[in-house]
Order: C-alpha cells, then sequence, then structure tokens
C-alpha cells in the first residue's frame, strides 16, 4: 500500500533531498516550502502523514499544527526541529503533534518514526481488539468483567479508564486530553499495570524502534504525560524505575 505525506520544510537543499528520499521508499510525496501552501495542500489531499518544519515563514510548524488540531483533523504529524532544548520540544507536543526528529537527523530514522505512526493509524482486523489484554483466558474472581472489559477494547488501572476504540481516557471523572503518542504510551501502562517496562520494551511498541540509550525521545513524553495525568493534588500513578524503564501503579 502507498502512503501520501505532506512535506513542509522551508529550506530547499532539506525539501529536495527528503521529497527525493521519501520517494525512493516508494511514498507519493507532496512538497510545500511554508505553513500556508502546507494548510492548503492539507485540506486539499488529505494526506496518511504529515512532515512539517518547525521553523518556517508566515505561519509556522506549530501554528499549521494547531490549525489542523483545531479543526479536528487527526492525520499522524511529525515535527522537524533544529531546536533541542526540552521545553521546545513540548511546545511541539502540547500543539498537537504525534512526535519529532531534531535536526540534523538520519534519513532512516525519520523512515522509522513515520513507518510507528502509520502502524499505529491503520485498523486492526476485526475482532483482534483486546484479544491479548491482561486477564484473558483465566477463571479467578472478577476475571470475567476483566475480560469483558478487555474485549470492549477498555483499560481499567488505579482509578483510570481507557476506551482504546474511542481514544479517549479519564482519571477519576476528569477526561485527559492526549495526543496521539500520549494516549498510545499511558495505554501501553495501564494494560501493564504493576509491571515495570523497559525503554527497549516501550520504544519497540511505541514507535516500532529502539532510539538507543542516549535518546531522550522516551523521558519527553513521559514527563509531558505525567503533566496531564498526575495533577496536583492526585496519587502519582507513573514511577520511573531508574536505569530500567516506567511502570503504572498506585504507591
Amino acid at each position: 500500500m502507498t502512503h501520501s505525506v505532506l512535506l513542509a520544510e522551508d529550506d530547499r537543499p532539506i525539501r529536495t533531498a527528503l521529497e527525493r528520499a521519501l520517494t525512493l521508499e516508494g511514498y507519493q510525496v507532496t512538497a510545500v516550502a511554508d505553513g500556508i501552501q502546507a494548510l492548503a495542500a492539507a485540506h486539499r489531499e488529505r494526506p496518511d502523514v504529515i512532515l512539517l518544519d518547525v521553523m518556517m515563514p508566515g505561519i509556522d510548524g506549530l501554528q499549521v499544527c494547531q490549525v489542523l488540531r483545531a479543526e479536528q483533523d487527526r492525520t499522524p504529524i511529525l515535527m522537524l526541529t533544529a531546536r533541542v532544548e526540552t521545553a521546545d520540544r513540548i511546545a511541539g507536543l502540547d500543539a498537537g503533534a504525534d512526535d519529532y526528529v531534531v535536526k540534523p537527523f538520519e534519513v532512516e530514522e525519520v523512515f522509522a518514526r513515520l513507518r510507528a505512526l502509520l502502524r499505529r493509524t491503520t485498523p486492526e482486523p476485526a475482532g483482534t481488539a483486546g484479544a491479548a489484554g491482561p486477564g484473558a483466558g483465566t477463571d479467578g474472581p472478577g476475571e470475567a468483567d476483566e475480560a469483558r472489559l478487555a474485549e470492549s477494547g477498555v483499560v481499567e488501572a488505579a482509578d483510570l479508564r481507557i476506551d482504546g476504540p474511542s481514544r479517549r481516557a479519564w482519571r477519576g471523572e476528569r477526561e485527559l486530553e492526549l495526543t496521539r503518542t500520549e494516549f498510545e504510551l499511558l495505554e501501553l501502562l495501564a494494560r501493564n499495570a504493576g509491571i515495570v517496562l523497559d525503554h527497549s520494551t516501550i520504544y519497540d511498541r511505541i514507535w516500532g524502534y529502539d532510539f538507543g540509550p542516549g535518546s531522550k525521545n522516551l523521558a519527553v513524553y513521559v514527563g509531558y504525560l505525567r503533566r496531564k495525568v498526575d495533577v496536583p493534588g492526585s496519587r502519582p500513578l507513573i514511577h520511573t524505575v531508574r536505569g530500567v524503564g516506567y511502570v503504572l501503579r498506585e504507591d
């Protein structure tokens, strides 16, 4: 299946090189040079995924992302940024981006992140959602309810409730506003509540690619997810196990 990519990058050499590389990789590419053209192309062509530079003249990448999300456009967005500070990366996630790549980057990393985003937007075959969820095939007390929830795609852990099919999540009565990647990460942690997941496992399950021990990508997403889930006054649920990974549990 050929996927369509909207590439918005104002630097001509980078845009040309990426367009050529993506085309050779088998993508159908629409390349534009600024935010205004990016919005027009997104409305006109409805691409499968958007590759969006942050720093562009006029309307920048963050503004493009905010406009699309305000229009309820859920197309996966991968941001390209030369900004390396955590606060700048968080700004992109807050605008509604699903992932980011820091310049300079290897084109193979861009390909890996695009593949991961596209995998997560491909519908599962009917009847497979939740089939391997926690509690499946067991007979203990209360596990019939767990199996029923798993079959419906609903996950409950502590006071979290996550509805996979509708991609909505609540902590208590408060609905959480999550990006696609934040939702995937929270659902993974909740499905494995009480189990410490190492960095490699999380990278493989969420991004489909282990970016290595030097990457801060996961830490940024966990920190941002905590700001939404573990608000002041609530009991922290997302915990760091130093040197290993992360776990969702009530302490």
